[in-house]
């Protein structure tokens, strides 16, 4: 018999091997200047840590071409812009529409060895900042994309799309006093959960403890010892603001008769820098913060209401992305650095990657960047290839309008004459190459765009790539700041017509 000093070792031993190998996801975005390729992100990935998911905010090819090569056991949770969902949403063409955007976005990739698992229908459709015509166009483009799915032969892709908790009714944060917002509850969100019930989907929230946290309560928001917040119904007593999301979604579903739809984490993290005097944030409450939430979602603990559960969950982000527009905190919620080396430990790594001379190495050096950087780009552009039809620009336009402020090529817009497709191409595609950090796939278009030195724009068009009123990403509308009011009525009169 082992002596009880070493069996307690070895226990201990394999309670932190056990810890280091916790399967998690994380979000992949590239909105930085100094982030390495697609091709060696995948390989990191596959070869050196327990990520076994990856939520991408678009379809870039790039991307999905990489992960298919490189690491096609990693799943994959593939983004459609919002401003796709209404022509899904119709009832006359929507289906031909969801089953083109599948072919001319998933099913080549698919094919190659991507890994693709969900599908996920916009970004944050019901708040922070509603539009009506999403709002009604939401869930029937998901059943629409279901349908397409299925016929274009990848059934085991499953839809769904994020939710910021302010689907919650304000409350006092106990859970068991949790409700859906009043006007969403039956029209939009009964339906939606009975179509993640019926598909077998999962219900998908982005949970921010971070946005609610203050100095009188920043233990209870990143796992330390706490005295907790009691649920007297419940009889329980909550010591994680997490967990207390988490329940109050999982009390809000069960209120509508839901509450076997399953959860899913589309954001969560922790920032390591902040604005100037902001406590709480550094590396510490990061690490304090994720590690606890892995343990949670991955760890076999489960939550209160749902104890011993496991949740797919992706944390925000792999890397910072130093382009995203302010405040500081939105560019420093990486868990990696670009060298890939760990911003700090948690136990994701299963063996150290390999030095790598350079984040993004290309055949010619480039120039090292300059204090500030030149006013539309830093000497690169994207631009249309000669010869490149208009039905491919017009593609470009529709997609890159899904991410970056399409509002200067709208009428009366700064960039809207000359009214033509080249134009408003190249508008277009220059601000979705400078959003993504001017990296060369960013250019791609299906091979319709190259990168010039030579500056495209002029007058009042010419933007710098930190001007975010025009080059913004759509899932920068994360509701990090709600606005000063938000159109939940004029929402709630949209739904009345309601159809599938």
């Amino acid at each position: 018999m082992l002596p009880h000093a070493l069996l307690l070792l070895l226990l201990l031993l394999h309670g932190a091997a056990a810890a280091a190998a916790l399967p998690i996801g994380v979000n992949y975005g590239a909105n930085g200047d100094n982030l390495p390729t697609p091709a060696a992100t995948a390989a990191f990935l596959a070869a050196n840590t327990s990520i076994n998911r990856v939520k991408l905010f678009d379809a870039n090819p790039a991307f999905l071409s990489a992960f298919a090569s490189a690491a096609p056991h990693i799943s994959l949770a593939v983004s459609l812009p919002n401003s796709v969902l209404p022509a899904l949403a119709d009832k006359s063409s929507g289906l031909d529409a969801a089953r083109g955007w599948v072919r001319d976005n998933l099913a080549a990739h698919v094919a190659a060895g991507a890994n693709v698992t969900l599908l996920l229908a916009g970004n944050e459709i019901l708040g922070p900042v509603v539009d009506p015509n999403l709002v009604v166009a939401l869930l029937p483009a998901m059943r629409r994309l279901a349908q397409a799915l299925t016929l274009e032969g990848l059934p085991g892709v499953r839809v769904t799309t994020p939710h910021y908790l302010g689907i919650l009714a304000p409350s006092d944060g106990i859970p068991s006093n949790a409700r859906f917002r009043p006007g969403f509850a039956d029209k939009i969100l009964a339906p939606m959960l009975k179509f993640h019930r019926d598909t077998g989907s999962p219900l998908m929230v982005n949970a921010y403890p971070y946005f609610s946290y203050n100095a009188q309560n920043l233990n209870y928001a990143v796992f330390r010892p706490n005295a907790g917040v009691y649920d007297a119904a419940a009889k329980l007593n909550y010591t994680s603001m997490f967990d207390a999301q988490m329940d109050a979604v999982y009390t809000a579903m069960k209120k509508l008769g839901y509450g076997d739809v399953e959860i899913a984490v589309g954001e969560a993290g922790w920032p390591t820098e902040a604005d100037a005097g902001q406590v709480g944030v550094g590396v510490e409450e990061a690490r304090d913060f994720n590690a606890g939430m892995m343990r949670v979602v991955s760890g076999g603990k489960g939550t209160p209401l749902m104890p011993g559960k496991s949740f797919e969950t992706y944390i925000f982000s792999l890397f910072d992305e130093n382009q995203k527009p302010l405040p500081v905190a939105e560019r420093h919620f990486g868990i990696f650095n670009p060298d890939f080396t760990p911003k700090y430990d948690l136990g994701l790594l299963t063996q150290s990657p390999s030095p790598s001379p350079s984040p993004n190495p290309s055949p010619k050096p480039s120039p090292g960047p300059s204090p500030k950087p030149s006013p539309s780009g830093g000497g690169k552009w994207c631009v249309a290839k000669a010869g490149a039809n208009a039905a491919d620009l017009q593609n470009n336009i529709n997609y890159a309008c899904g991410y970056v402020d399409c509002k200067p090529i709208q009428s009366g817009g700064a960039c809207f004459n000359p009214n033509t497709v080249a134009s408003h191409a190249a508008y277009v595609m220059n601000a979705y190459y400078q959003a993504n950090g001017r990296q060369d796939y960013a250019c791609d278009f299906k091979g319709t765009g190259v990168v010039t030195s030579s500056d495209p724009i002029t007058g009042p068009a010419n933007t710098s790539p930190d001007g975010a009123q025009q080059v913004r990403l759509a899932r920068g509308q994360r509701g990090r700041q709600p606005p000063a009011h938000i159109l939940w009525e004029a929402a709630a009169r949209a739904m009345a017509p309601l159809g599938g």
